[in-house]
């Protein structure tokens, strides 16, 4: 949980397996407090939109949602691959970056990102739900890796890209920190989205898709 007020950010991290929907209104109100800042103070809602768990991301729009439409503010829906490689580069200063989020069933959750003139991680090309051995690879060199997907499928992955790799920088977790920092920019683009538009994004979307029937009729 992040609040960012002119520049200057307030964040609060926990690790607590199905207690998110209970801890999260608390979290939220110690932030505010601390800050000094009020709800109608508020200027917009930043959440993570996913790829990841679908229990984690529900509820993360879900309170993105409700605060949006009780306040009538509009939300940034922000890439958890993007908040990785924010991450990355933070604590690292690696430049570009393969995200990579271990998505089960054998298939990693990918994203390869680059910094801009504004040092906000952007998206080249789309981010990509697959098997390893099957992500897409960049065409240039000095790429570091990042995400849990970098630690289950290490060895895949670095075969898939070893000519491109600088290093693999292994497991990290998107945070609210970076997902504050690249909603700031999204807003600042004006790419914010009304409440009602806040909802996950799970890049298996197009995979569980059925094929449509055909209604026919006498």
């Amino acid at each position: 949980m992040a609040l960012l007020v002119d520049g200057v950010l307030y964040e609060r991290y926990q690790e607590t397996p199905r207690e998110h929907s209970k801890i999260i209104l608390p979290m939220i109100d110690e932030l505010l407090k601390e800050a000094g800042v009020n709800r109608q103070q508020l200027d917009g809602v930043a959440f993570g939109r996913g790829p990841g768990s679908f229990v984690g991301l529900r509820i993360g729009a879900g309170v993105a949602q409700g605060i949006a439409f009780a306040l009538d503010l509009p939300v940034a829906p922000v890439s958890t691959l993007a908040a990785i490689a924010q991450r990355c580069y933070r604590e690292t200063g690696a430049e570009q970056v393969l995200a990579a989020i271990d998505a089960r069933m054998q298939e990693v959750y990918w994203g390869m990102y680059c910094l801009n003139r504004d040092k906000i991680m952007t998206l080249q090309h789309e981010e990509m739900v697959c098997a390893p051995e099957k992500v897409m690879t960049p065409k240039t060199d000095d790429w570091v890796g990042a995400g849990s997907g970098w630690s289950t499928y290490a060895e895949t992955l670095e075969q898939q890209v070893s000519d491109r790799l600088r290093k693999n920088n292994g497991f990290l977790l998107p945070t609210a920190y970076d997902i504050a920092i690249i909603g700031q920019a999204l807003f600042d683009q004006n790419l914010e989205v009304p409440a009602e538009q806040a909802v996950p994004v799970y890049l298996r979307d197009k995979v569980a898709e059925k094929p449509k029937r055909t209604l026919h009729t006498h």
